[in-house]
């Protein structure tokens, strides 16, 4: 099977990615819905959908951001090998754009410049008030707590997209524009459950779809190709018989 994604790989030029948590589980980023994934948390009084809500966000920011820091943010993971393929991918032209779900940043450790964050980034933070930036290293050095601006004292916010959000609907349409022109799309590491952000792929009409996950999803009777095996393995033996280091 993965020699047919190496010919696909071939024979395209314009690919976008479209992934999901999955992707970074192997740089020891926990997924949400796996059995030791984050909503699988029992040490908190809340369900962790709703501490990550924006709701939450507001009414409780403390226990908010004790969530947030133990379980969302791992600023020492490091990018896999699906990550460096893809900045691989990118780098010989092949690969137009990551349309990723997570927030973690790794594709761009990896390389990556073309990345669109559906759901935003820990790495990127404002004040509620004034709206001053605070990198990711600055929210950690704040994390006793709920972080302050040091301009005017409001609480900062992450600007990732929290349950009861939309997204960024300049983000949404730059990734439908991308997935409208791919002859290839991969999707990758993800179960294809949260919308809106799943329900893009329905732009990616014309372009040869492949799905690369461990479990099953909802779309794979429309894929040419259907892989079951953790991505940063499947990249690295694909981009090994393509004869490409990562």
């Amino acid at each position: 099977m993965i020699s047919r994604l190496v010919e696909l790989i071939r024979e395209s030029e314009s690919i976008v990615f479209f992934g999901g948590a999955g992707v970074s589980t192997e740089s020891g980023i926990p997924d949400f819905r796996s059995s030791a994934g984050i909503y699988s948390k029992k040490t908190y009084p809340f369900p962790a959908e709703y501490m990550i809500s924006s709701d939450f966000f507001y009414a409780n920011p403390t226990m908010f951001y004790d969530f947030y820091f133990h379980e969302m943010i791992y600023p020492d993971a490091l990018a896999n090998k699906a990550h460096l393929a893809l900045a691989k991918l990118e780098e010989m032209g092949k690969l137009k754009a990551v349309i990723t779900q997570n927030i973690d940043g790794l594709h761009q450790k990896a390389g990556s410049k073309k990345v669109l964050e559906l759901h935003g980034s820990v790495h990127r933070n404002r004040c509620t008030h004034c709206h001053a930036f605070y990198d990711l290293s600055a929210m950690c050095a704040m994390q006793e707590g709920v972080p302050q601006c040091i301009k005017c004292g409001h609480t900062i916010k992450p600007e990732v997209v929290l349950y009861g959000e939309a997204l960024d609907m300049s983000v949404v349409n730059e990734a439908i524009s991308y997935l409208k022109a791919a002859d290839l799309v991969i999707v990758g590491g993800t179960s294809l459950v949260v919308y809106p952000a799943a329900g893009l792929l329905q732009y990616a009409q014309g372009s040869h779809l492949v799905l690369i996950n461990q479990s099953s999803t909802g779309i794979e009777d429309q894929a040419e190709l259907v892989i079951h095996a953790p991505i940063a393995q499947v990249m690295e033996t694909m981009m090994k018989q393509l004869s490409v280091d990562i």
